[in-house]
């Protein structure tokens, strides 16, 4: 029990995750920015949006942006700070458990940051069918972590960080369609809550069609 709820599934952890947050449409990823600032603004989908602060930058930038997340809380905090900034017309917010369901659509541009849990989850097919979701010369951005750091939910010294690699492996995409544009792990220094800050590794994979 988390805060007098039953977090032991996926949509109830993450709905008490995000229940407790005041503030929406934060910083943007920076792997995000890094890859997706030079490109013309599009269609774009973001897996496990949480507290929306990729989406709102790419909005920002002309994006128009399908947000998808588990929890009811992140996708309505969101819908309403983007309502709020403006964005409302940019920005589609719909609540999939990716387990079960994918949004309908084509897409310029997918985005999945950090998109891993504490909780089973096919992440490959859902990987490889967010590929299958791009248009022609479209672009899918994994990015994982690779190493763990404070602050992080996960502080098993035996989890083991997927390479790039090991994540194209695992969606198994027919190098006649899909490219690899990038699979590496650079490392940055990040800032957590309360200021905290660590270097931390990220596993970045970028896919095209």
């Amino acid at each position: 029990m988390l805060g007098g709820m039953n977090t032991s599934t996926p949509a109830s952890f993450w709905e008490q995750h995000y229940r407790t947050r005041r503030t929406w449409g934060g910083r943007a990823n920076p792997l995000l920015v890094e890859v997706a600032t030079p490109l013309r603004p599009g269609l774009a989908l973001d897996l496990g949006c949480g507290a929306g602060g990729d989406t709102i930058w790419l909005a920002e930038r002309g994006w128009h942006v399908t947000a998808v997340d588990i929890a009811h809380a992140a996708v309505d905090g969101l819908r309403a700070h983007a309502a709020g900034a403006g964005l409302g017309e940019r920005v589609t917010t719909a609540r999939h458990d990716l387990a079960e369901s994918f949004p309908a659509g084509e897409f310029d541009l997918i985005s999945a940051q950090y998109f891993q849990t504490p909780f089973a989850l096919p992440r490959a097919r859902v990987l490889r069918t967010a590929a299958e979701a791009l248009r022609p010369g479209g672009l899918l951005l994994v990015v994982d972590h690779g190493s763990a750091a404070p602050w992080s939910w996960n502080q098993d010294p035996d989890t083991h960080h997927a390479t790039p690699e090991e994540v194209a492996a695992e969606i198994g995409l027919d190098p006649a369609e899909w490219s690899i544009l990038r699979a590496d792990t650079p490392r940055r220094r990040a800032t957590g809550p309360g200021g905290r800050t660590a270097t931390v590794t990220d596993n970045v994979l970028l896919v095209t069609r």
